[in-house]
């Protein structure tokens, strides 16, 4: 079974796929040519199930970071004889810039390993595994690298040394003297029609250049953010660019899949989809007067994707593929041994059968948040907007399987009643974009309802706290949203209490945050990283300010060591949990970033905070 760490991996991506390289230079996962698509290389899920490293043949000190405002990852391995330098990225489209980066990705993962002192013994492995590891295929040496067959892909790998070949696993030995350099790209194409392209190795190093070039560009126009956690705030946001699938403007919640919420638990799922909740809240984070194509393209994609359903009274799906695909039965893959022995492994992922009603407050969220409010919409966004909050208006009392997706019965979650009057709340002050002004009154009526019944059923005395679901005792941290919504002010003394009662009782011994306490969870799942910037971003708002830092910081120190968030965080060792990385923490961290310097502008900066302490 698969042992590293979660955290010890980084992301590439090309806004289209996206590949995980260890500290040890090796791609554990990839898939191509989409997100979603079966994976080359999954040895993070078992060990037989492909990689492609790229390594010192002994011992070895390794350092890594992003080449600054990009997703091109340099690793230095520094051995006893000398230092090589690697570079690995998923190559976009050439030439491409500012809003257009990646829409021309070839789907090419790129690498190139430099000796910049001495010299040092490097051994190169290439074991590609289609289908998650149920194919080995058939390597044939070709005049500029090797081609794989077997199954529904052929792969290329260009490069210029020569391989040994054992079974299906090709390896070589090399010395690199200092200048040395070699070139590799890895392409996929059906194994029905022609070899994929083969590229030389000037080709390589000029669209690395051209990789690193692309994101600049998009940074430069999406880097409006200054103040507090400034870096990481950026990078957050080229993080969620990375997630995003752009050919139809979808996002993903991450790029794997059955990553664990506890080690050896059940709790597995495929992320490598794109939530309305992720995707909305996703779209907030980068929202900047620069984001007007991702804004269109987002939900364009949604408007399509959930074409009809409104309209004949069936619910908004809460997930959907990322190509706008409605089924994603879920099934299991009983070959793949698991993350450290975490089965089953999953792909396809059944809450898209689920009823989540928050899904209309989120997505009315972000349209509030990013699109013009006195312009009509295009015909297909606004009709498909009005009837998101239509059906938020009709369905909010009912039971749901809520933010959670608790695979049990239906239950009154919190969360779901608010997030229907987050629907209605930002479809009022959007009715002339929508079209909607003869629904105003009626959608006003509604949401008062909604207000009563949380106010007078979600408020439990004996907790002290808004809690998980009407009549419940249990405390929820996305009661958290109260304030974050506006539905009550921040200085609201039930908003105060429940603050309190959820940091006292959900926290754990490093200050991060459960989403809850329930008899029914497995044991040991971990703390949200998610979770515990709601808190941040709460107690921001209620001038809380130096707790609020404290809370971030704490948070901030599960990012590895290239600024990456996982979704969970072990509550006994500290470790990484859940698929990875994930949207969600990526979000939190920006949002509440920006909570902390709009508290801080208005009741002063913390005692004790340094203008530079989070730069």
């Amino acid at each position: 079974m698969s042992e590293r760490p979660i955290s010890d991996y980084a992301m590439l991506s090309d806004c289209r796929s996206a590949a995980l390289v260890s500290t040890e230079g090796s791609v554990d996962w990839l898939c191509l040519p989409r997100f979603d698509s079966p994976a080359v290389f999954a040895r993070l899920l078992d060990p037989d199930a492909g990689h492609f490293s790229i390594r010192p043949a002994g011992p070895a000190e390794a350092s890594r970071r992003y080449l600054p405002q990009s997703l091109v990852l340099e690793t230095t391995f520094r051995t006893p004889t000398g230092t090589v330098v690697l570079l690995d990225a998923m190559a976009l489209g050439r030439r491409e810039r500012g809003h257009a980066m990646g829409q021309s990705s070839p789907g090419v993962l790129l690498r190139h390993i430099t000796c910049t002192r001495g010299q040092v013994d490097i051994t190169v492995e290439y074991a590609p595994r289609p289908e998650f590891g149920l194919i080995r295929p058939v390597m044939t040496p070709t005049r500029r690298g090797l081609l794989a067959r077997g199954g529904a892909q052929s792969l290329t790998l260009a490069t210029d040394l020569t391989f040994q070949q054992t079974g299906s696993t090709a390896r070589t030995d090399i010395t690199l003297q200092a200048g040395g350099r070699h070139a590799f790209a890895l392409s996929a194409a059906s194994a029905w029609g022609p070899a994929p392209e083969t590229w030389s190795q000037r080709r390589i190093r000029r669209r690395l250049r051209d990789t690193g070039a692309s994101w600049h560009s998009w940074s430069r126009l999406h880097e409006a953010y200054t103040g507090p956690w400034q870096e990481h705030v950026r990078h957050s946001g080229r993080v969620l660019r990375g997630l995003s699938y752009l050919p139809t403007g979808a996002i993903v919640a991450a790029v794997t899949t059955s990553l664990p919420e506890s080690v050896g638990g059940t709790r597995n799922w495929d992320y490598r989809y794109t939530w309305v909740r992720d995707a909305s809240l996703t779209l907030q984070a980068l929202a900047t007067a620069t984001c007007r194509q991702e804004k269109t393209d987002f939900f364009t994609f949604l408007a399509q994707a959930a074409a009809t359903q409104l309209e004949r009274g069936a619910d908004l799906q809460v997930m959907y593929g990322i190509g706008g695909e409605r089924d994603l039965s879920e099934r299991i893959l009983p070959h793949l041994a698991g993350w450290r022995g975490s089965t089953p492994v999953r792909i396809g992922n059944d809450a898209w059968r689920q009823r989540q009603l928050d899904v209309y407050g989120e997505l009315l969220d972000a349209a509030h948040q990013t699109l013009p409010h006195d312009v009509p919409l295009d015909a297909p966004v606004g009709d498909f907007l009005r009837q998101c909050a239509e059906a938020a208006a009709r369905h909010w009392a009912d039971p749901d399987q809520g933010i959670w997706e608790g695979r049990g019965p239906g239950r009154h979650f919190l969360h779901s009643k608010l997030m229907c009057w987050v629907a209605l709340d930002r479809a009022v002050d959007l009715a002339a974009a929508l079209g909607a002004q003869d629904r105003v009154a009626e959608w006003r009526h509604v949401r008062e309802q909604i207000r009563d019944a949380i106010e007078n059923e979600g408020f439990s005395q004996q907790a002290g706290a808004f809690t998980q679901a009407f009549g419940s005792r249990r405390l929820d941290a996305s009661a958290l949203m109260l304030p974050l919504v506006g539905f009550l002010p921040a200085d609201d003394p039930r908003v105060l209490s429940t603050v309190e009662a959820i940091a006292r009782q959900l926290s754990d011994s490093r200050g991060l945050v459960r989403r809850y306490l329930e008899d029914d969870i497995d044991h040991d799942e971990g703390t949200f990283l998610l979770c515990t910037f709601w808190l941040a971003q709460a107690l921001a708002l209620t001038g809380q300010t130096a707790r609020a830092r404290q809370v971030f910081d704490n948070a901030l120190t599960h990012a590895n060591d290239v600024g990456l968030l996982p979704e969970e965080v072990d509550t006994h060792t500290g470790e990484a949990l859940g698929n990875f990385p994930q949207a969600f923490s990526h979000i939190g961290l920006i949002n509440a970033a920006h909570a902390i310097r709009a508290a801080e502008a208005a009741h002063g900066p913390s005692p004790g905070a340094r203008p530079d302490s989070s730069r």
